[in-house]
């Protein structure tokens, strides 16, 4: 995959909104919340989330709804269990409400073009919120950080670690899952960087699961972006392709979800934090995770600050509204299929042990008391 463009600009939000936290509504329940007295004209809008079972949405969800809340819009926020189906009866639900805005973080990017037709009828403007909406005329805007250069800053990042490394060096590649859009930039942009390295020998793939070309990454794709499943994948693998006293040496896992069963599955297999511990990259910043590279037992996660994900969207909900133009730095790069997507996009920033207070806790983004610190 060829990146057209990489230009990012940060946007923290400009409508003079307070970034505080609020309880989630339960998975299936629809949570309304009255508009704000301060007299703004308000109107509903809808957020649309894929799942709670991810820390990261949980806290998507609660910033974005809060946000809204205090710029005088009623919100309805709800959370689909991962389950197709069920997201798209949500999202009807939502259109059946006359909302002025719907916001959706997609499960499968390929499924709502139906629904969102029928949101398209009403004149219901629609964001897609960190994952592109695909197949659909009917997707206004998107926003999201620059999921390619997330992959690079993986890959970079496993790269820069092989020089101190006996090669060649085994490697053991994870991408995301298969129906979520922005996994395909996330194995790019590593495989960009990694590829050229199998290629020249220097990285092997015991397991042989290292795809030729970028587009072949769904060969390699872990459904739902689940835990357990990444987890019994390297299982089988350590147990099928590392007997012998062979030991693998970095693991490419796309997010710290993936990372998470990884870790638990090299625990499993023996393997201890320290020196001959594998490279274990991931993203999100998620709390578990950052226990674990505390302890030794992931070695770095590409954060994306949702916070101002969150300000972005909010701010475009308000352009939106009131009519006014919607701020947007990227016209070229995001095709879904049917249109180029007008597209915010946000920066990516690497996190290792060196570095969690400066980055995420002088910002607020955890308490030292959240990572025992």
């Amino acid at each position: 995959m060829k990146r057209r463009i990489t230009s990012v600009v940060v946007g923290m939000g400009a409508i003079a909104l307070i970034a505080s936290t609020a309880a989630c509504s339960s998975t299936r329940e629809t949570t309304t919340t009255p508009a704000a007295s301060s007299g703004a004209a308000g109107g509903l809008i809808g957020i649309a989330m894929p799942t709670k079972s991810l820390e990261r949405w949980n806290k998507d969800g609660s910033h974005l709804e809060e946000l809204l809340k205090k710029a005088g819009y009623e919100t309805t926020l709800q959370y689909a269990d991962n389950k197709v189906d069920q997201q798209i009866t949500q999202i009807q639900n939502m259109v059946n409400q006359n909302p002025k805005v719907l916001v959706i973080a997609s499960i499968d990017g390929k499924a709502l073009a139906p629904v969102l037709a029928t949101a398209k009828a009403k004149n219901i403007k629609v964001i897609a919120y960190d994952r592109l909406i695909n197949g659909s005329e009917n997707v206004d805007y998107y926003a999201t950080f620059d999921n390619y250069k997330v992959g690079q800053l993986q890959g970079e990042f496993i790269k820069g670690k092989l020089a101190n490394m006996s090669k060649p060096i085994n490697l053991e590649p994870f991408a995301g899952s298969p129906d979520d859009n922005n996994a395909k930039f996330f194995f790019s942009g590593a495989w960009d960087v990694l590829n050229p390295l199998v290629k020249s020998g220097d990285i092997v793939v015991p397991s042989g699961k290292a795809p030729a070309t970028n587009d072949e990454w769904t060969k390699i794709g872990i459904q739902g972006w689940g835990s357990d499943t990444a987890q019994s994948e390297m299982q089988n693998r350590l147990n099928s392709f590392y007997t012998g006293g062979k030991k693998v040496n970095v693991v490419l896992s796309p997010n710290d979800s993936l990372a998470l069963g990884i870790a638990q599955a090299l625990e499993g297999a023996g393997y201890k934090p320290g020196d001959t511990y594998p490279v274990l990259t991931g993203q999100d910043a998620d709390k578990a995770n950052v226990l674990n590279i505390i302890a030794g037992k992931q070695s770095m996660t590409v954060w994306k600050d949702t916070r101002a994900l969150g300000d972005e969207v909010a701010k475009m909900v308000d352009q939106i509204v009131k009519g006014t133009k919607v701020d947007v730095n990227d016209e070229k790069t995001y095709d879904n299929g049917k249109k180029i997507v007008p597209t915010y996009l946000l920066a990516p920033i690497v996190v290792t042990k060196d570095d969690i207070k400066a980055k995420l806790l002088d910002s607020g983004f955890y308490k030292a008391a959240d990572l025992g610190m």
